[in-house]
């Protein structure tokens, strides 16, 4: 103890002290955002969708690359493009809801999933993957939607994070969403802020 100094302020020097977790991004960080119209932002303005949010929170540099319509098959074809075209500190994919609304086999959606997952960890260890709910009416009318268990599978096996439970409660809020499917700007600006929030408890920032 130094003499003097009451034991509260050598504490509280001590938290002050404490390391940055091994596993954080640097604060400038470079991050892919692969996914569908979740992920380019459909049902509001471009400055409003997440990606865009996510940066403005974090202060990393998160390039948006959501194209609508986009399915796990589609994403897997432009993901070589785009790795190639740049380095990324970080990727965070979430793609499969066009898979489950046009009927497309499980199967073939965890076989792609675990594809881009593969590609992403070859290029950087910070992968993330944000599960995207189970269509379902019923369920969405009475705001209670769930994830689509497929991906809690692929992210284990793949050794990526599960960023889970996220699309699905925005989703399930109407007041959050531009139509049935998509989020409007407040509902995109929650996604960004819960992102954000797992992504910290991960140790990423």
């Amino acid at each position: 103890m130094l003499a003097g100094v009451p034991a509260s302020a050598v504490l509280l020097a001590a938290c002050g002290k404490r390391k940055a977790s091994p596993n954080a991004l640097k604060p400038d960080a470079r991050v892919l955002a692969l996914g569908d119209s979740l992920t380019f932002g459909y049902g509001a303005s471009p400055e409003t969708a997440w990606p865009a949010k996510l940066g403005e929170l974090t202060g990393w540099q998160v390039e948006n690359a959501g194209v609508n319509g986009d399915t796990s098959a589609g994403a897997l074809e432009r993901l070589p493009a785009l790795l190639s075209a740049g380095s990324y500190d970080a990727i965070l994919i979430g793609i499969g809801g066009n898979d489950m609304l046009r009927g497309v086999s499980p199967a073939s959606t965890r076989e792609n999933l675990a594809a881009l997952i593969e590609q992403a960890r070859a290029h950087t260890p910070h992968v993330a993957v944000l599960a995207t709910p189970a269509p379902d009416a019923m369920r969405a009318a009475v705001g209670s939607l769930s994830d689509a268990t497929f991906y809690e599978e692929v992210a284990k096996s793949g050794q990526a994070l599960l960023v889970a439970g996220v699309y699905s409660g925005v989703l399930s809020d109407a007041a959050l969403r531009s139509d049935r499917i998509h989020a409007n700007a407040k509902g995109y600006a929650q996604v960004a802020e819960q992102l954000a929030e797992q992504l910290k408890a991960a140790g990423w920032r």
